[in-house]
């Protein structure tokens, strides 16, 4: 037989509730639905078949809120800070700046030379595809023309185009169908 997982009398029961019904998050009305249903009394493994979360889950929430009361419930996720970007604002700026000039090696900024820069101002090793990103951040796109077939015949490609497509006239209007 399991043992009664126990809920701290941090609210009254009528508060759990409308915490869990007035709850915004999902996450947040889920977690106090699971504080609410086993403060009534019920068993982690109805709490279970109600919410569908793991015991174990449903324990460390519990634990969680015993230590901290309601303030230990919620999406912790949205207060995450996250990790600090790649470049501080001063190499972002430099990379800008880099950027509107031509490579050194006399071709266009790619995302691999970017990548290049990053890990030459930073020492760190970079992933190549940091390069793009920082690339699309700033605004830049793929400058590099669409190749032509070695073997294109320009004068039929030419007289191609003069050639009206179905439903329009050989001046380039739509044509009128009369009936």
């Amino acid at each position: 037989m399991t043992k009664q997982t126990t809920i701290q009398p941090h609210l009254e029961l009528q508060e759990l509730e409308t915490n869990y019904r007035k709850a915004g998050d999902l996450v947040e009305r889920n977690q106090w639905q699971i504080i609410w249903l086993l403060a009534q009394g019920r068993k982690v493994t109805e709490v279970v078949e109600i919410t569908g979360y793991t015991p174990g889950w449903i324990r460390e929430l519990a634990r969680r809120f015993n230590r901290k009361g309601p303030t230990a419930l919620g999406d912790k996720r949205h207060n995450a800070p996250g990790t600090a970007p790649l470049l501080d604002a001063v190499l972002q700026a430099e990379l800008s700046e880099a950027v509107q000039q031509p490579h050194p090696d006399g071709g266009l900024w790619s995302g691999p030379k970017v990548t290049k820069f990053i890990e030459q101002k930073t020492g760190r090793k970079v992933r190549r595809q940091r390069g793009w990103e920082y690339l699309n951040k700033l605004g830049f796109t793929q400058q590099q023309p669409r190749p032509h077939h070695a073997k294109a015949d320009e004068v039929a490609q030419a007289e191609f185009k003069k050639t009206p497509t179905a439903g329009q006239s050989r001046a380039g209007s739509p044509s009128k169908h009369q009936s």
